[in-house]
């Protein structure tokens, strides 16, 4: 990194320098995720009150910009109220372990080229196991609370997100065939062409676009996105599995669920619409330092799609909800990864 030079400029051995560096540049992406997370909470409030012909959040700060931020100070200064009955133990550790999950899978998501904390070459099977193990967190916070509403909850959300997990995986399978890699900074690469019309070569544009269309839906689901909030039906469930949570601890848990949020949509944008790779090839559209904004362009309006989802289609049924995950999405996404691997045989694709 830049970093690691001008620390060993000052004195610091190798060892130091690096640790430094990388500690410096983990604390400003870690700074720039929540203020991202407490922008899109903003903006996700803002398009539902738009859509329902309402206001939204207009009076802290200059059209309600500070709304998320005095909201996240008002959850801090209020009293952690513990059930009684509750293992206190794990109470705690749920909501952190729902945010940590959701801060590390950031790791092996790039920004730009070269913008990544660890740029592993098996980045896709790291973001399997840590999607595989955020569903704890929400076992745990049901279990741990001592209430049938909040473990009810939780139950559901185990089979909920095990049962679409299985649909993104099989995606992503067809990506990874396709680009030839698990690595996802040159699975953007493998999108990159000379041409001027370059997002015509994005996999939006190809044989995988109806696997984008089930990643969208499946992420809905995955992060209990608006039709698939079945963890939190009010009528049945009373605000779900962390109805007895309050002040910091659901804050964690509300701030993950953003995290997640998120870290869907940058991934959307780097397997099915380039990345940081710019749609149009000429210049100065496609300097590298606008990469950067193309990637969070692209993040931002999947967001604005989701949201806009959240506003309009109504919630789901929990058996509507599987019914569509086992016997609609399972058999269409493992069928594209047969259909995908006898195209890249058959038509000897770059991978």
């Amino acid at each position: 990194m830049a970093l690691v030079p001008f620390l060993q400029s000052l004195g610091l051995p190798f060892g130091w320098a690096w640790f430094l560096s990388y500690a410096v540049f983990i604390a400003v992406i870690c700074l720039v995720l929540m203020l991202g997370v407490a922008a899109v909470i903003l903006a996700d409030r803002k398009i539902w009150a738009a859509v329902q012909l309402r206001r939204g959040p207009n009076v802290v700060g200059p059209f309600g910009l500070l709304q998320t931020i005095a909201d996240a100070v008002k959850f801090l200064l209020k009293e952690v109220i513990i059930p009684a009955g509750a293992n206190k133990v794990l109470f705690f550790i749920a909501p952190m372990v729902s945010a940590i999950l959701a801060f590390i899978a950031w790791a092996v998501i790039p920004f730009n080229q070269g913008w990544v904390i660890s740029d592993l070459n098996v980045g896709i099977l790291y973001l399997f196991a840590v999607s595989s193990l955020s569903v704890y967190g929400v076992v745990m916070a049901g279990w741990a609370s001592n209430s049938k509403y909040a473990f009810l909850s939780a139950l559901r959300g185990a089979a909920q997100m095990v049962s679409y997990e299985v649909s993104i995986g099989f995606v992503m399978i067809t990506v990874l065939l396709f680009a030839g890699s698990l690595n996802l900074t040159q699975i953007v690469n493998s999108q990159s062409t000379g041409d001027i019309l370059a997002f015509t070569h994005w996999h939006f544009f190809s044989f995988l676009f109806p696997m984008l269309v089930i990643f969208f839906v499946s992420s809905l689901a995955e992060t209990q996105r608006p039709p698939f909030d079945l963890l939190e039906a009010e009528s049945e469930l009373v605000a779900g599995f962390f109805v007895e949570y309050s002040s910091g601890p659901f804050l964690l848990f509300f701030l993950a669920e953003y995290m997640n949020v998120m870290m869907l949509c940058g991934l959307m944008s780097l397997l099915f619409l380039g990345g940081w790779l710019s749609p149009i090839n000429i210049w100065p559209l496609n300097i590298p330092a606008l990469g950067i904004f193309w990637f969070l362009g692209k993040l931002a309006f999947l967001f604005f799609m989701m949201a806009m989802v959240k506003a309009m289609v109504p919630r789901y049924r929990y058996d509507q909800l599987m019914r569509l995950g086992w016997k609609v999405f399972l058999p269409t996404s493992l069928l594209w990864v047969v259909l995908t691997a006898a195209w890249v045989l058959v038509f000897h694709h770059h991978a």
